[in-house]
């Protein structure tokens, strides 16, 4: 199944509330179809080299005596950017919002050792922030996933090489640097396993929560994302 297709799955399944805040990847894909036409245009003459690439971490170019296709290039950047703007600002409000919720389950925990029923609640918000968590995780892989796909599709159209050189500029974006993310989930994880017994921790686990079921199938999705190519490259996201 094309990305495209699985993104519309995914966004309607799983994000509906955060679909305005996904990479544009079907709106840029129509973007690439209107700045390079495949029928009755010119051949790209010469390819844009990454020595001559401009500043690709702003959008801008500075090659001389390639006019056209450096505003062509220019102006996609400037829509990936607009993108990437959008996408850290969602993630960095979420990430806040989850440590200081993080750090109010963990005074809540305390409070509620003596008490089995609110130590029952207190476990169950904590498998929903858990499950939260996790979908913040995927929101990152999916757009960077996003926009790897997007710059192959435009150096593949437009014979501009911007893919490399934008990408390692992505890996420093906030959206992409999830440390402090991965860190709040493996906390919670092990507040599981050491406050809640077995027998405790199945009876939580079994409650029924929308969060857990959404994680569940994103994962799912996102594995099949990953499974639509054999290619491993630089590009390649680690293993789930």
């Amino acid at each position: 199944m094309k990305f495209s297709k699985i993104i519309s799955k995914l966004l309607e399944a799983i994000f509906p509330d955060w679909r305005e805040m996904f990479l544009s990847y079907k709106s840029l894909k129509k973007q690439l179809k209107l700045i390079y036409p495949k029928d009755g245009d010119e051949p790209v003459a010469k390819r844009l080299r990454l020595a001559d690439r401009g500043d690709l971490a702003t959008g801008e170019s500075n090659v001389e005596g390639e006019g056209e296709v450096t505003k062509e290039v220019a102006d996609f950047l400037k829509l990936l950017h607009q993108e990437i703007e959008k996408i850290n600002d969602f993630f960095v409000q979420k990430e806040k919002y989850y440590i200081t919720a993080w750090k109010k389950l963990q005074d809540r925990l305390v409070k509620a050792k003596d008490t089995n029923e609110d130590l029952a609640e207190v476990g169950r918000n904590l498998v929903d922030i858990h499950g939260e968590m996790i979908l913040l995780q995927i929101y990152s892989n999916i757009n960077y996933t996003g926009l790897v796909k997007i710059t192959k599709k435009h150096d593949k159209r437009s014979g501009a090489f911007i893919r490399f050189p934008f990408i390692q500029s992505v890996l420093k974006q906030p959206f992409f640097s999830i440390d402090m993310l991965n860190k709040l989930v493996k906390d919670c994880e092990t507040m599981f396993d050491t406050t809640f017994s077995k027998k405790e921790l199945g009876e939580i686990e079994h409650l029924e929560s929308t969060n857990v079921k959404l994680t569940l199938l994103a994962l799912r999705v996102l594995k099949e994302i990953r499974g639509g190519s054999s290619n491993i490259s630089e590009f390649s996201l680690p293993p789930l």
